[in-house]
Protein backbone atom coordinates (compact mmCIF):
# COMPACT_ATOMS: atom_id res chain seq x y z
CA UNK A 1 0.00 0.00 0.00
CA UNK A 2 1.17 3.39 -0.55
CA UNK A 3 1.02 5.87 2.26
CA UNK A 4 0.01 9.38 1.42
CA UNK A 5 -0.32 13.06 3.55
CA UNK A 6 -2.40 15.99 2.44
CA UNK A 7 -2.73 19.34 4.11
CA UNK A 8 -6.55 20.11 4.48
CA UNK A 9 -7.79 23.87 5.16
CA UNK A 10 -11.33 24.35 6.21
CA UNK A 11 -14.07 27.07 7.28
CA UNK A 12 -15.53 24.63 10.32
CA UNK A 13 -18.47 27.09 10.54
CA UNK A 14 -21.39 24.45 9.10
CA UNK A 15 -19.39 21.03 9.81
CA UNK A 16 -20.16 18.89 12.98
CA UNK A 17 -16.65 18.54 13.39
CA UNK A 18 -13.28 16.44 12.19
CA UNK A 19 -14.12 13.42 12.99
CA UNK A 20 -16.64 10.87 11.43
CA UNK A 21 -19.85 10.16 13.83
CA UNK A 22 -22.50 7.18 12.79
CA UNK A 23 -25.32 10.09 12.98
CA UNK A 24 -24.28 12.52 10.81
CA UNK A 25 -21.92 12.52 7.69
CA UNK A 26 -21.90 16.65 8.19
CA UNK A 27 -18.35 15.84 9.01
CA UNK A 28 -14.58 17.08 7.73
CA UNK A 29 -13.67 13.86 7.60
CA UNK A 30 -16.95 12.17 5.98
CA UNK A 31 -16.88 14.54 3.01
CA UNK A 32 -13.06 13.76 2.82
CA UNK A 33 -13.45 10.16 2.63
CA UNK A 34 -16.63 9.94 0.34
CA UNK A 35 -15.06 11.80 -2.08
CA UNK A 36 -11.15 9.81 -1.88
CA UNK A 37 -13.73 6.28 -1.63
CA UNK A 38 -14.94 7.45 -5.16
CA UNK A 39 -11.46 8.04 -6.77
CA UNK A 40 -9.85 5.05 -5.35
CA UNK A 41 -12.59 2.76 -6.30
CA UNK A 42 -12.19 1.02 -2.64
CA UNK A 43 -13.61 2.20 1.23
CA UNK A 44 -10.20 4.67 2.48
CA UNK A 45 -9.78 5.70 6.25
CA UNK A 46 -8.17 9.36 6.60
CA UNK A 47 -6.78 10.34 9.88
CA UNK A 48 -6.63 14.14 10.84
CA UNK A 49 -3.81 15.19 13.18
CA UNK A 50 -6.26 16.89 14.97
CA UNK A 51 -10.04 16.00 15.98
CA UNK A 52 -11.59 19.74 15.53
CA UNK A 53 -14.07 20.30 17.26
CA UNK A 54 -17.74 21.58 15.60
CA UNK A 55 -17.78 25.19 14.40
CA UNK A 56 -13.88 25.42 14.82
CA UNK A 57 -11.49 26.09 11.41
CA UNK A 58 -8.53 24.62 10.15
CA UNK A 59 -5.66 26.62 8.04
CA UNK A 60 -3.18 23.46 8.34
CA UNK A 61 -4.53 20.35 9.11
CA UNK A 62 -2.34 17.52 8.32
CA UNK A 63 -4.18 13.81 7.17
CA UNK A 64 -2.72 10.83 6.34
CA UNK A 65 -4.61 7.88 4.11
CA UNK A 66 -3.13 4.60 2.70
CA UNK A 67 -3.98 3.45 -0.73
CA UNK A 68 -3.69 0.02 -2.59
CA UNK A 69 -3.29 1.63 -6.11
CA UNK A 70 -0.39 4.47 -6.29
CA UNK A 71 -2.04 7.71 -7.71
CA UNK A 72 -0.20 10.49 -8.63
CA UNK A 73 -0.52 13.12 -6.07
CA UNK A 74 -1.32 16.20 -8.25
CA UNK A 75 -3.92 13.79 -9.45
CA UNK A 76 -5.44 13.11 -6.03
CA UNK A 77 -5.39 16.93 -4.88
CA UNK A 78 -6.95 17.56 -8.17
CA UNK A 79 -9.84 14.95 -7.96
CA UNK A 80 -10.64 16.00 -4.02
CA UNK A 81 -10.73 20.49 -5.19
CA UNK A 82 -12.89 19.37 -8.07
CA UNK A 83 -15.92 17.87 -6.11
CA UNK A 84 -15.25 19.39 -2.38
CA UNK A 85 -17.07 22.12 -0.92
CA UNK A 86 -15.96 25.48 -0.88
CA UNK A 87 -15.30 25.76 2.41
CA UNK A 88 -13.12 23.01 2.49
CA UNK A 89 -9.63 23.13 0.46
CA UNK A 90 -6.74 20.60 -0.14
CA UNK A 91 -3.68 22.54 -0.53
CA UNK A 92 -1.18 19.82 -0.89
CA UNK A 93 -0.89 15.74 -1.08
CA UNK A 94 2.45 13.96 -1.14
CA UNK A 95 3.67 10.38 -0.70
CA UNK A 96 4.64 9.61 2.63
CA UNK A 97 7.18 7.25 4.54
CA UNK A 98 5.50 3.84 5.17
CA UNK A 99 5.37 4.29 8.74
CA UNK A 100 4.04 7.69 9.20
CA UNK A 101 0.78 8.56 10.91
CA UNK A 102 -0.60 12.14 10.68
CA UNK A 103 -1.80 11.81 14.61
CA UNK A 104 0.74 9.86 16.49
CA UNK A 105 3.90 11.21 14.71
CA UNK A 106 2.76 14.66 15.59
CA UNK A 107 4.97 16.46 17.69
CA UNK A 108 3.60 20.07 17.66
CA UNK A 109 0.23 21.47 16.73
CA UNK A 110 -0.25 25.18 17.13
CA UNK A 111 -4.06 26.65 17.70
CA UNK A 112 -4.62 30.11 17.30
CA UNK A 113 -7.37 32.16 19.16
CA UNK A 114 -8.67 35.29 17.99
CA UNK A 115 -10.75 37.77 20.30
CA UNK A 116 -12.32 40.93 18.40
CA UNK A 117 -12.06 44.25 19.98
CA UNK A 118 -13.89 45.98 18.59
CA UNK A 119 -17.79 45.98 18.64
CA UNK A 120 -18.82 47.30 15.43
CA UNK A 121 -20.06 44.30 13.36
CA UNK A 122 -17.02 43.07 10.90
CA UNK A 123 -18.36 41.19 7.94
CA UNK A 124 -15.60 39.61 6.90
CA UNK A 125 -14.13 38.16 10.09
CA UNK A 126 -17.46 37.40 11.78
CA UNK A 127 -17.41 33.68 11.35
CA UNK A 128 -13.17 33.58 11.90
CA UNK A 129 -13.26 35.78 15.66
CA UNK A 130 -15.36 35.86 18.75
CA UNK A 131 -16.58 39.56 19.47
CA UNK A 132 -15.38 40.39 22.79
CA UNK A 133 -18.55 42.96 24.36
CA UNK A 134 -17.33 43.48 27.68
CA UNK A 135 -15.05 45.82 29.26
CA UNK A 136 -11.80 45.91 27.90
CA UNK A 137 -9.57 42.69 28.86
CA UNK A 138 -6.08 42.99 30.90
CA UNK A 139 -3.98 41.32 28.50
CA UNK A 140 -0.86 41.75 30.84
CA UNK A 141 -2.80 39.85 33.71
CA UNK A 142 -3.70 37.49 31.28
CA UNK A 143 0.04 36.80 30.08
CA UNK A 144 0.96 36.28 33.50
CA UNK A 145 -1.55 33.63 33.97
CA UNK A 146 -0.54 31.75 30.89
CA UNK A 147 3.33 31.25 33.11
CA UNK A 148 1.50 28.60 34.83
CA UNK A 149 0.13 26.57 32.79
CA UNK A 150 3.26 26.37 30.42
CA UNK A 151 4.89 23.07 30.51
CA UNK A 152 3.52 19.21 31.10
CA UNK A 153 0.56 19.14 33.65
CA UNK A 154 -2.57 17.52 34.49
CA UNK A 155 -5.73 19.77 32.15
CA UNK A 156 -8.39 17.64 33.12
CA UNK A 157 -9.68 20.76 34.81
CA UNK A 158 -9.59 22.31 31.26
CA UNK A 159 -11.20 18.56 29.66
CA UNK A 160 -14.33 18.94 27.98
CA UNK A 161 -15.14 15.21 28.35
CA UNK A 162 -16.16 14.39 32.27
CA UNK A 163 -16.11 10.84 31.53
CA UNK A 164 -12.58 10.94 29.48
CA UNK A 165 -10.52 7.77 30.97
CA UNK A 166 -7.46 8.05 29.41
CA UNK A 167 -4.59 10.60 30.68
CA UNK A 168 -5.18 14.09 30.66
CA UNK A 169 -1.31 14.98 31.16
CA UNK A 170 -0.47 17.12 28.29
CA UNK A 171 2.87 19.39 27.82
CA UNK A 172 1.77 23.08 26.65
CA UNK A 173 5.35 24.63 25.54
CA UNK A 174 4.39 28.20 24.80
CA UNK A 175 1.24 30.54 24.99
CA UNK A 176 1.72 33.66 23.05
CA UNK A 177 -0.82 36.63 23.50
CA UNK A 178 -0.50 39.68 21.43
CA UNK A 179 -2.84 42.91 21.31
CA UNK A 180 -3.37 44.70 18.42
CA UNK A 181 -6.41 47.65 17.93
CA UNK A 182 -8.63 45.02 16.94
CA UNK A 183 -7.83 42.06 18.21
CA UNK A 184 -6.37 40.05 21.31
CA UNK A 185 -4.90 36.89 19.45
CA UNK A 186 -3.81 33.80 21.67
CA UNK A 187 -1.28 31.24 20.21
CA UNK A 188 -0.84 27.74 21.93
CA UNK A 189 1.91 25.32 21.16
CA UNK A 190 1.82 22.29 22.41
CA UNK A 191 2.26 18.37 21.76
CA UNK A 192 -1.41 17.58 22.09
CA UNK A 193 -4.57 19.14 23.34
CA UNK A 194 -7.78 17.89 25.17
CA UNK A 195 -11.47 18.23 23.71
CA UNK A 196 -12.12 21.82 24.14
CA UNK A 197 -9.07 22.51 26.19
CA UNK A 198 -8.01 25.13 24.02
CA UNK A 199 -11.53 27.09 23.90
CA UNK A 200 -11.69 26.52 28.11
CA UNK A 201 -8.42 28.03 28.61
CA UNK A 202 -9.42 30.66 26.82
CA UNK A 203 -12.92 31.40 28.68
CA UNK A 204 -10.22 31.26 31.92
CA UNK A 205 -7.95 33.35 30.67
CA UNK A 206 -10.49 36.02 30.18
CA UNK A 207 -12.13 36.15 33.04
CA UNK A 208 -8.73 36.86 34.52
CA UNK A 209 -8.53 39.65 31.93
CA UNK A 210 -12.00 40.98 33.53
CA UNK A 211 -10.87 40.80 37.07
CA UNK A 212 -12.71 38.09 38.19
CA UNK A 213 -10.27 35.31 38.72
CA UNK A 214 -6.40 35.86 40.00
CA UNK A 215 -3.70 35.49 37.36
CA UNK A 216 -2.08 33.60 40.00
CA UNK A 217 -4.88 31.08 40.45
CA UNK A 218 -3.99 28.03 37.57
CA UNK A 219 -1.88 25.96 40.11
CA UNK A 220 -5.14 25.81 42.18
CA UNK A 221 -6.98 25.17 39.38
CA UNK A 222 -4.49 22.25 37.80
CA UNK A 223 -4.46 21.00 41.41
CA UNK A 224 -8.64 20.70 41.68
CA UNK A 225 -8.88 18.45 38.12
CA UNK A 226 -12.37 19.77 38.51
CA UNK A 227 -13.77 20.98 35.18
CA UNK A 228 -16.22 23.43 37.31
CA UNK A 229 -12.85 25.00 38.75
CA UNK A 230 -12.45 26.24 35.50
CA UNK A 231 -13.82 29.04 33.58
CA UNK A 232 -16.84 28.47 30.56
CA UNK A 233 -15.94 27.13 26.80
CA UNK A 234 -15.07 29.70 24.61
CA UNK A 235 -17.11 29.86 21.60
CA UNK A 236 -15.92 27.74 18.65
CA UNK A 237 -15.70 30.03 15.86
CA UNK A 238 -12.47 32.08 17.34
CA UNK A 239 -10.29 28.97 17.08
CA UNK A 240 -8.09 27.94 14.36
CA UNK A 241 -5.61 24.79 13.77
CA UNK A 242 -3.10 26.83 12.08
CA UNK A 243 -0.24 24.18 11.72
CA UNK A 244 1.33 20.67 12.69
CA UNK A 245 4.97 20.24 13.11
CA UNK A 246 6.72 16.98 12.83
CA UNK A 247 10.30 16.69 13.95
Amino acid sequence: MTNYRMIVQYDGTRYNGWQKQGDTDNTIQCKLETILSRLAEESVEIHGAGRTDAGVHARGQVAQFRLNKELPPAEIRDYFNAYLPDDIGVLSVDKAAPRFHSRYNASEKYYLYRIGKNKAAHVFDRKYVYTWRGAPLDTAAMKLATLQLIGTHDFRSFCGNPRMNKSTVRTIRTIRIEETDDEIRIGFFGEGFLQYMVRILVGTLIEVGEGRRDPESMDVLLAARSRRMAGPTAPAKGLTLMEVRYS
